[in-house]
Protein backbone atom coordinates (compact mmCIF):
# COMPACT_ATOMS: atom_id res chain seq x y z
CA UNK A 1 0.00 0.00 0.00
CA UNK A 2 1.06 3.98 -0.74
CA UNK A 3 0.53 6.53 1.68
CA UNK A 4 -1.13 9.40 0.66
CA UNK A 5 -1.44 12.68 2.98
CA UNK A 6 -3.90 15.41 2.41
CA UNK A 7 -3.41 18.59 3.60
CA UNK A 8 -5.46 21.67 3.78
CA UNK A 9 -4.95 24.98 5.58
CA UNK A 10 -6.32 25.45 9.02
CA UNK A 11 -7.09 21.56 9.31
CA UNK A 12 -5.79 18.29 10.18
CA UNK A 13 -3.87 16.59 7.75
CA UNK A 14 -6.05 13.08 6.26
CA UNK A 15 -3.64 10.01 5.82
CA UNK A 16 -5.18 7.11 3.06
CA UNK A 17 -3.98 4.19 1.57
CA UNK A 18 -4.13 3.13 -1.85
CA UNK A 19 -2.83 0.26 -4.19
CA UNK A 20 0.15 1.22 -6.34
CA UNK A 21 -1.57 1.92 -9.84
CA UNK A 22 -4.71 3.50 -8.47
CA UNK A 23 -4.40 7.37 -8.88
CA UNK A 24 -4.83 9.58 -6.21
CA UNK A 25 -7.95 10.96 -7.35
CA UNK A 26 -9.33 7.40 -6.18
CA UNK A 27 -7.63 7.21 -2.67
CA UNK A 28 -9.58 9.92 -2.16
CA UNK A 29 -13.18 9.39 -3.58
CA UNK A 30 -12.54 6.25 -1.52
CA UNK A 31 -11.64 7.60 2.10
CA UNK A 32 -14.00 10.66 1.85
CA UNK A 33 -11.75 13.29 0.74
CA UNK A 34 -14.49 15.57 0.02
CA UNK A 35 -12.96 18.62 -2.08
CA UNK A 36 -12.14 15.88 -4.45
CA UNK A 37 -15.33 16.00 -6.29
CA UNK A 38 -13.89 14.25 -9.56
CA UNK A 39 -17.14 15.20 -11.91
CA UNK A 40 -15.72 13.04 -14.92
CA UNK A 41 -15.25 10.06 -12.72
CA UNK A 42 -11.11 10.49 -13.64
CA UNK A 43 -11.76 10.67 -18.03
CA UNK A 44 -9.59 13.83 -17.98
CA UNK A 45 -12.62 15.89 -19.02
CA UNK A 46 -13.15 18.55 -16.26
CA UNK A 47 -10.66 19.97 -13.49
CA UNK A 48 -12.74 18.80 -10.39
CA UNK A 49 -10.15 16.48 -8.79
CA UNK A 50 -7.69 19.58 -8.76
CA UNK A 51 -4.76 19.27 -6.36
CA UNK A 52 -1.32 20.37 -5.66
CA UNK A 53 1.17 18.70 -5.07
CA UNK A 54 3.92 19.46 -2.03
CA UNK A 55 7.03 21.22 -3.85
CA UNK A 56 9.02 17.99 -2.20
CA UNK A 57 7.18 15.78 -4.37
CA UNK A 58 7.12 17.61 -7.56
CA UNK A 59 9.99 15.60 -9.24
CA UNK A 60 8.79 12.40 -8.52
CA UNK A 61 5.30 13.11 -10.23
CA UNK A 62 6.77 14.76 -12.81
CA UNK A 63 5.02 17.50 -15.67
CA UNK A 64 1.70 17.06 -16.56
CA UNK A 65 0.53 15.92 -19.83
CA UNK A 66 -0.38 18.15 -23.08
CA UNK A 67 -4.18 16.99 -21.98
CA UNK A 68 -3.53 17.34 -18.19
CA UNK A 69 -2.34 20.79 -18.99
CA UNK A 70 -4.49 22.29 -21.15
CA UNK A 71 -7.57 21.02 -18.63
CA UNK A 72 -5.79 22.50 -15.73
CA UNK A 73 -6.74 25.85 -17.13
CA UNK A 74 -10.05 25.53 -16.11
CA UNK A 75 -8.90 24.61 -12.48
CA UNK A 76 -9.62 27.06 -10.09
CA UNK A 77 -6.22 29.51 -9.14
CA UNK A 78 -3.78 26.52 -11.26
CA UNK A 79 0.15 26.95 -10.23
CA UNK A 80 2.87 25.29 -11.39
CA UNK A 81 2.29 22.74 -8.61
CA UNK A 82 -1.19 21.97 -9.78
CA UNK A 83 -2.28 18.11 -11.44
CA UNK A 84 -5.48 16.58 -11.82
CA UNK A 85 -5.61 13.88 -8.82
CA UNK A 86 -6.90 11.12 -11.71
CA UNK A 87 -3.41 11.45 -13.54
CA UNK A 88 -1.48 10.76 -10.46
CA UNK A 89 -0.37 7.05 -10.67
CA UNK A 90 0.10 5.48 -7.21
CA UNK A 91 3.74 3.84 -7.24
CA UNK A 92 6.09 2.66 -4.23
CA UNK A 93 8.13 5.73 -5.13
CA UNK A 94 5.44 7.85 -4.23
CA UNK A 95 4.76 6.31 -0.83
CA UNK A 96 3.97 9.63 2.06
CA UNK A 97 3.05 11.96 -0.89
CA UNK A 98 1.66 14.90 0.22
CA UNK A 99 -1.36 16.28 -1.70
CA UNK A 100 -2.59 19.98 -0.42
CA UNK A 101 -6.04 20.54 -1.18
CA UNK A 102 -7.96 23.41 -3.13
CA UNK A 103 -9.99 25.73 -0.96
CA UNK A 104 -12.83 25.22 -3.79
CA UNK A 105 -13.25 23.36 -7.66
CA UNK A 106 -15.53 26.10 -8.47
Amino acid sequence: MVTVIFKKDGKDDRVAKGEPGASVMEVALANDIGEILADCGGALSCATCHVHVSASWMEKVGKPSEEEDAMLEMAVDPDERSRLSCQLKLSQELDGIEIILPESQF
